[in-house]
């Protein structure tokens, strides 16, 4: 059936029935009458294939059919093979959700994303736990946070019923951003680095000390002996 469909969507030799056509190959195009590419394409053993019917003249090519619906084929399961199918996990979660609960469904949505799905997480009121709105808010803007390395944020928290949902998709090869913990530490480690430098440039200025401070105390000695002096004198 598959290639059936393939068959008719394309017009060979004789059911090309337009006055004129242009041929495109390696070697470039050109606009020929379409008797002439028949005869073209039986000299050289081949077939006339329209490829592009809307383009005024319709476009054609100079190639064995069945060897052309092959190469279209194969083109369309590269095509098909290529195409990422997402798909929506959820992730539930109750407005006073434990750490272990909140760490295992993390892991998971972590998984989710890194696939390439989206993942929609909520949180659960029943009852009277609506009275907790503000706390399932706050749980789901740290579920965005702890995820902003692999998913970015589609909508924030917003209440829909009883629940109250938000969306994250994965993050495009190339956008991954640093969270916050990761930044927090290279700018610890970046910090700490100077302080090293800055140590070490001061105990490379005490070692030169020395010297200097042997002038310095010989000068003062000098000084004070020359003052001892005149007051004996006097």
């Amino acid at each position: 059936m598959k290639n059936d469909k393939l068959k008719n969507q394309y017009r060979v030799n004789e059911q090309i029935r337009v006055r004129e056509v242009r041929i495109v190959g390696d070697d470039g195009s050109s606009v020929v009458p379409t008797r002439d590419a028949l005869n073209m394409a039986r000299e050289q053993g081949v077939d006339l294939v329209e490829i592009s019917p809307n383009a005024n003249p319709p476009v054609c090519r100079l190639i064995d059919y069945s060897k052309f619906l092959y190469q279209q084929k194969k083109r369309q399961k590269e095509m098909k093979a290529k195409q990422v199918k997402v798909e929506v996990k959820e992730i539930r979660f109750g407005p006073q959700t434990d750490e272990h609960d909140y760490q295992f469904k993390l892991k998971h949505a972590k998984e989710f994303l890194e696939e390439g799905n989206k993942v929609r997480a909520y949180v659960f009121f029943r009852g009277r736990s609506i009275l907790f709105k503000e706390q399932g808010e706050v749980l789901l803007l740290r579920f965005a946070n702890d995820l902003e390395e692999v998913g970015k944020v589609e909508g924030m928290p917003s209440l829909e019923g009883k629940k109250m949902f938000l969306y994250l998709a994965p993050k495009k090869a190339g956008e991954k951003k640093k969270s916050q913990q990761a930044r927090d530490r290279e700018a610890a480690e970046a910090e700490a680095k100077e302080a090293k430098k800055a140590a070490q440039q001061a105990e490379a200025k005490e070692a030169e000390m020395p010297a200097n401070g042997g002038l310095f105390a010989n000068a003062k000695i000098s000084a004070d002996a020359l003052k001892k002096l005149q007051d004996t004198e006097d």
